[in-house]
């Protein structure tokens, strides 16, 4: 038997905001792969400072990602789970090699902002929609990203 969802969003309005959010978790779960993977690899004289950080930070996405996943399964949408579906959707690109600590320094400030752009595209949709626990949801993932890009860019010297 299924149940119908009535919580007061329309369904074209609900799936077009778990597809907004499908990328949001994509785009997520792919920085928190990348900032484990630094977090890992990175060595040099920052190596101690960028370690613990980068713990900090793919800890944090851990938490989002399933904050993200569980939201679109509240809108009663199948949220994306494979590699090969957040391939497709995420606009984070991967790093296969070992950069350097200030050149990964810069690609998660580069990828936190594609977080927060992210975010930031569906909010509008869960806005008119009066979805305001997807909306809350955004506004602190744009902020917790904006954050962290600051931070990171604070690193990195003055071009």
């Amino acid at each position: 038997m299924t149940h119908s969802i009535d919580i007061g969003i329309d369904e074209n309005d609900r799936l077009a905001i778990a597809e907004g959010l499908a990328r949001l978790l994509a785009d997520t779960y792919t920085l928190y792969l990348k900032t484990h993977n630094f977090h890992w690899n990175v060595s040099g004289p920052m190596f101690n400072t960028l370690h613990q950080m980068f713990e900090t930070q793919y800890t944090e996405l851990a938490t989002a990602v399933d904050e993200i996943a569980e939201r679109i399964r509240a809108l009663g949408v199948a949220a994306p789970g494979s590699y090969a579906q957040y391939a497709a959707l995420t606009r984070i690109e991967e790093e296969t090699g070992v950069p350097s600590a200030e050149t990964m320094i810069a690609q998660l400030v580069r990828d936190q902002e594609t977080v927060v752009r992210t975010a930031r595209q569906v909010f509008p949709v869960a806005e008119k929609a009066s979805d305001e626990p997807t909306a809350d949801l955004l506004t602190q993932r744009m902020q917790i990203h904006e954050k962290t890009a600051w931070m990171l860019r604070s690193m990195i010297a003055p071009q």
